[in-house]
């Protein structure tokens, strides 16, 4: 029912924790396959907490505000999630389509909906629904890692900060000299020692607790 065979397709999904660290996963896919250098990921700010429309509708602006728009592009989400991908772009033609996961929200029951009033259900060997489902799930994986990713560094950054001897001043010190939570937490016991201003049992209360992520 597109209007042509799509070679490039682009697919969003948002994923949060409880309403916090919210991010918006776009992958791309060409005629053969994914192509990950395309990736992208979008923190999202400045909505209610939970709106996943409100970020998808954020994501599609800034996705699209510079960059050429794909022959298709996929919303892992309802109707409410394409009519905010609708109004991200407003008057700019694009083909978009939503794929929600059904009545049973079982793989082979998914609704897809376009613009077009009567939602659209593929059979459960459609080779059409099985490439859907491969991009859907690809998008959903993506945004997945990344608000791990995002909630991992938010608790051990907060977790650094709790740490008895490492005061601001000492924190943003570790974070610059090793480049960032990630480094801190590979740093060695030596490494810790040889920061000026750590000493040997604050690198070893440092490194100890550390070691747990």
């Amino acid at each position: 029912m597109l209007p042509k065979v799509p070679t490039s397709i682009e697919c969003f999904d948002i994923s949060h924790t409880s309403g916090e660290f919210t991010i918006a996963s776009c992958v791309v896919f060409n005629a053969h396959g994914k192509v990950k250098k395309d990736y992208r990921r979008f923190n999202i700010e400045n909505i209610t907490k939970g709106d996943d429309c409100a970020a998808i509708e954020q994501a599609i602006i800034r996705r699209y505000s510079t960059n050429k728009l794909p022959d298709l592009i996929i919303i892992d989400g309802g109707k409410g999630q394409l009519r905010a991908a609708q109004r991200a772009l407003k008057s700019r033609k694009a083909t978009i389509i939503s794929i929600a996961k059904g009545l049973k929200r079982r793989p082979g029951f998914e609704v897809i909906y376009n613009q077009q009033k009567t939602p659209i259900i593929l059979p459960k060997d459609s080779p059409s629904l099985h490439l859907l489902q491969q991009i859907r799930d690809e998008a959903h994986r993506f945004a997945i890692t990344l608000n791990r990713k995002k909630v991992s560094k938010k608790r051990v950054t907060s977790i650094l900060e709790t740490i008895y001897g490492v005061g601001k001043k000492k924190r943003q010190i570790l974070l610059e000299h090793f480049g960032g939570i990630q480094g801190v937490i590979s740093a060695s016991l030596i490494d810790l020692v040889n920061i000026k201003g750590i000493n040997k049992k604050l690198a070893e209360r440092i490194h100890e607790i550390l070691q747990k992520f």
